[in-house]
């Protein structure tokens, strides 16, 4: 690999993974971004990396998709950490990798707050179930519960955290507002007047005092319904302040300086000016942003040919190849006037696989690829073009070339525009691979390009 493989400008501020994930003091790395863009890929890869450096790494995923538990070669992840295998762990770290279970994180909070009796009263209540399974903001609530138990334990020294994809990656920094306001609101507190009242007396004051709210309430959501919710609001009461204060904390964990949000983006426009976006309000909730992962970027060996010379070159190859004629190139002119025709050499690189009954296979001499009437129309057609010239592949290539530069173009002009907005922002450009990321040696090499020095040439 070489540094053309990065496109990164010298004045740009390079964001250094490697001193980030090695830091003993981040415990947190939060990656976000919108969809599409890598961003389960580059969690997975700083978790791989991180744990071969020697951490012991637990890596959360809340995207509902598989491909973490896919690349990590895990056959399902549930809402217990599993050790990832395969992993180097000579520098003395591991990997584990975990999915969120909204609804069995939203029980473990009710187990563990509860006495058996009333845990089981809110765990069979159906409004519990409708809230845990579906509610707005619960499964961004009970990722940060869950990333507040993970930090807790003090069993990881490092926790990354996978986001779900679009602008809702960042709906867990407003979650524990939105649900503990939900669950502080006044609807709520007109639900649990009779419990607290409590007995008969509850019941009266509900049926003067409130008559006509609950008359109205019950028109609106129906009668078993709302006598579901004040059950559950009856059995959670003593657990309410729970979720304030512990959503409290878990934001507090998220702006301390022990974490380190890095959004992930492509170099495509609309990616980043959804990382933009992500930027500003990072800034604006004081949450500790460690720089810019621009995935999937392009690069090339031969910048230095421009796509303006690629395709002048090209075109003028291809003038060269129609103006010559097959004698001015040094081949026999074809007896029939016409290419390949059945005078041809016997070894011409077109015809010398084909038999009477359709391809041979010169290596073993068994025929194949051929139909009851003769050899396949690929065949045919095959014998009845010319070969392509040394031009024509050349001019080819160079319009390929051109393409690529043009990419590269595009790029960096997109990205230059984001760096232009936030200078201040560490950037980390990640070149593309090949083809897809599916094991743990994709995640080494996705590892190898985060880490990549911009200033750096690499054999």
């Amino acid at each position: 690999m070489t540094c053309e493989d990065t496109t990164l400008d010298a004045s740009a501020p390079w964001l250094e993974v490697d001193a980030l994930i090695d830091d003993p003091g981040t415990r947190i790395v939060v990656c976000c971004g919108s969809g599409g863009v890598g961003k389960t890929t580059t969690a997975a890869a700083l978790g791989v990396r991180a744990a071969e450096r020697g951490r012991r790494v637990v890596v959360l995923t809340i995207d509902p998709a598989r491909r973490l538990a896919q690349s990590m070669g895990i056959s399902e992840l549930d809402n217990v950490p599993r050790r990832v295998k395969g992993v180097d762990e000579a520098a003395g770290g591991e990997l584990h990798a975990m999915m969120l279970d909204m609804k069995r994180t939203f029980d473990e909070i009710v187990e563990g707050h509860a006495d058996a009796e009333r845990s089981r009263a809110i765990l069979e209540n159906p409004f519990y179930q409708s809230l845990s399974a579906g509610f707005a903001g619960t499964q961004e609530y009970m990722a940060m519960e869950k990333l507040g138990q993970l930090r807790a334990d003090d069993e990881w020294d490092l926790i990354v955290v996978d986001t779900p994809p679009s602008r809702s990656a960042l709906d867990f920094l407003d979650a524990p507002k939105r649900l503990g306001s939900f669950l502080d609101g006044k609807f709520i507190r007109v639900l649990m007047a009779p419990a607290k009242v409590g007995g008969r007396a509850g019941m009266k004051f509900l049926n003067v005092g409130m008559s006509m709210m609950t008359g109205t309430l019950s028109k609106l959501m129906g009668g078993q319904l709302l006598r579901d919710v004040q059950t559950f609001v009856a059995a959670m009461d003593t657990m309410f302040g729970g979720f304030r204060t512990r959503a409290d904390a878990t934001y507090r964990l998220l702006q301390a300086p022990g974490t380190a949000f890095l959004v992930v983006a492509a170099p495509e426009r609309d990616a980043l000016r959804e990382a933009a976006y992500f930027v500003e309000r990072l800034a604006a909730e004081q949450m500790p942003l460690a720089g810019l992962v621009l995935n999937r970027v392009h690069g090339s060996g031969a910048a230095q040919l421009s796509a303006e010379r690629a395709l002048a070159a090209a075109e003028a190859l291809t003038e060269d190849f129609i103006d010559r004629t097959p004698e001015d190139a040094g081949e026999p002119a074809d007896p029939d006037g016409g290419p390949n025709s059945a005078s041809d050499d016997a070894t011409s690189p077109v015809v010398e696989n084909l038999g009477p009954d359709g391809i041979v296979d010169l290596t073993d001499g068994k025929t194949g690829a051929g139909t009851p009437g003769g050899p396949s129309p690929a065949a045919a057609e095959h014998a009845a073009s010319p070969s392509a010239s040394a031009e024509q592949l050349a001019a080819g290539l160079l319009r390929l070339h051109a393409e690529r530069m043009q990419v590269l173009a595009r790029e960096r002009r997109t990205r230059d525009r984001f760096t232009a907005l936030h200078p201040e922002v560490p950037v980390a450009e990640v070149a593309a691979l090949p083809g897809d990321v599916h094991d743990l040696a994709g995640l080494r090499a996705i590892g190898d390009r985060l880490a990549l020095r911009p200033d750096v040439t690499y054999d």
